[in-house]
């Protein structure tokens, strides 16, 4: 029943969706131009960038069936990525020319069965029939320049990686985003383009990080004044801390129309993840980001952020990967920014020489039925909230997210509390170290049992049971102290049905500075929505 239930409101929400066209910026904000509602990106990266040129996964299904799938899994954009070259160099070149030109028969067939129409089309007319059936679906659509000659991005050393590489002609380059922002000027579901993916490289400097920076955003507006121009960070997308001391200069170029995006994986911090305490390093993680580019939607000037990129290997194999996710969906809720996964392919034509490679962080398995991995997809549920919204200024509502699961913290308004799916969501009010967690509109606290007991409601909200503090070496972990004088931690365990319960708190200590224990099934976060339909 509740997979039914789930499944009705996620859809209710897509046939919802509703904004005028084109988008501006309010703020720290992506709003719709003529009401100033804010318009959330949650987005799925599709690449085309590759050298196929064409979109992943249509030798393996037609395209309205990937794109229906996209639509249902809640998603209302899709970050179409593209290769300079598609268009300066290769713009009259089919499909299946290329696909010979690549030995990819086995590809070739499985377009025939699929796909027919592509086969004969140029890859820039293929480009744009793939645009066409992504807007028929209701979806918005922003065009990521992720190459200049395509191929599998990225490394420091692949010629592609900033202005003035092997294959990254800085004028070529101009000359790509001025065609294809004319191209889709009257195509108003093309609602931005980025300048370009991840910046790196021995040759990255601030200089010319401006100089071009500055002449790529002109030319797209130039070229299309109805798209947002999304500016990417040095080091990978990583840093925009050169900003602190020097604006881009462009609000009067471009008035209202420039967002920023940063990428994010566990393997930014390399091995981290799996030799540093948890609790150390998603606080240290989270303020390099706030450092390096959180920052840019606060002061007196702030703009909206756009994580362009997350993502982790769906097979749940990678550790790395396992123990960042709760930390950056902690972090998303927290800040509420506008997001794209990577990636939606389940598998690659030709991907570093290797024909039908599959992709592990791919939302959708190798065949392109269905979901790699359900769960991950049902922990956006959260992020695909639209929690803040400009026409309010004050948070006036707060709940409990329980990160490591995507699930929100609910009671029964009898005596028990539950981690379940945040379709309604249950406020809470906590006023600081030593006072109680008290559920909103209600006598009704929390109070705790026993070490591995099953929390409670209680009335009686000023007894020592009922009192908690946040634990200063975590910023998730909520800690009462036992009859012994233990902390336990809110603690949620799967073995009780989703009952919340409180265990002994893991990592907590100031001798715990090297504890490699995972403490994250104990990580609780107070979330502020000031929109008042959520």
């Amino acid at each position: 029943m509740k997979t039914l239930i789930f499944s009705f409101v996620l859809l209710f929400s897509l046939v919802t969706i509703s904004h005028s066209l084109p988008l501006t910026t309010q703020s720290k904000w992506v709003v719709d131009e003529l009401n100033g509602e804010r318009v959330k990106f949650k987005c799925v990266n599709w690449p085309s960038h590759l050298q196929p040129m064409l979109v992943e996964g249509l030798d393996k299904k037609p395209i309205g069936f990937i794109v229906n799938q996209v639509a249902f899994f809640g998603f209302n954009c899709v970050r179409l990525t593209w290769a300079t070259n598609m268009f300066t160099r290769y713009s009259n070149k089919t499909v299946v020319q290329t696909f010979r030109d690549l030995s990819l028969t086995n590809a070739i067939k499985g377009l025939e069965i699929n796909n027919p129409q592509f086969l004969p089309l140029t890859v820039v007319d293929a480009f744009s029939l793939v645009i066409g059936v992504i807007q028929s679906y209701g979806v918005m659509v922003i065009l990521d320049n992720h190459v200049s000659e395509p191929m599998w991005c990225c490394s420091n050393n692949d010629g592609n990686g900033f202005f003035g590489d092997k294959y990254f002609d800085p004028d070529e380059w101009l000359e790509g985003l001025s065609i294809v922002g004319k191209r889709y000027r009257n195509t108003p579901m093309v609602v931005a383009m980025s300048l370009r993916n991840e910046l790196r490289g021995p040759r990255q400097n601030a200089n010319d990080w401006y100089q071009w920076v500055r002449r790529g955003a002109s030319t797209i507006h130039k070229a299309n004044p109805n798209v947002l121009v999304l500016i990417s960070g040095l080091n990978y997308d990583l840093d925009f801390s050169p900003l602190k001391s020097e604006p881009l200069g462009l609000d009067r170029a471009l008035p209202n129309k420039i967002v920023y995006e940063t990428h994010r994986y566990s393997f930014t911090e390399g091995q981290r993840w799996l030799r540093q305490p948890l609790n150390q390093m998603c606080s240290n993680v989270i303020r390099d980001i706030n450092n390096r580019a959180t920052f840019l939607t606060t002061g007196s000037d702030p703009a909206p952020l756009f994580i362009s990129e997350f993502g982790v290997n769906l097979m749940g194999t990678r550790q790395s990967d396992n123990v960042f996710l709760p930390c950056y969906m902690a972090f998303l809720a927290e800040m509420d920014l506008d997001w794209a996964v990577w990636a939606l392919q389940g598998s690659y034509y030709l991907r570093q020489g290797v024909q039908n490679m599959d992709e592990q962080y791919g939302l959708l398995n190798n065949d392109w039925e269905g979901l790699r991995n359900p769960d991950f997809n049902a922990k956006l549920f959260l992020l695909r909230q639209t929690l803040q919204v400009p026409q309010w200024r004050s948070s006036n509502y707060t709940f409990l997210f329980h990160p490591m699961t995507g699930r929100c913290i609910r009671s029964d308004y009898k005596d028990q509390l539950f981690a379940d799916e945040c379709l309604w969501l249950n406020g809470w009010s906590h006023g600081g170290d030593g006072t109680p967690v008290q559920l909103a509109s209600t006598p009704l606290c929390i109070t705790v049992a026993g070490d591995g007991l099953p929390v409670k409601l209680t009335t009686n909200c000023n007894a020592k049971q009922s009192t908690w503090n946040l634990v200063k070496n975590s910023r998730f972990q909520i800690s009462n102290k036992d009859e012994n004088g233990v902390d336990l931690c809110l603690d949620f365990d799967p073995n009780y049905s989703s009952r919340i319960v409180s265990k002994k708190c893991i990592c907590v200590d100031d001798n715990d500075s090297r504890c490699l224990a995972n403490p994250q099934s104990q990580w609780f976060q107070f979330v502020s929505t000031n929109n008042r339909f959520v």
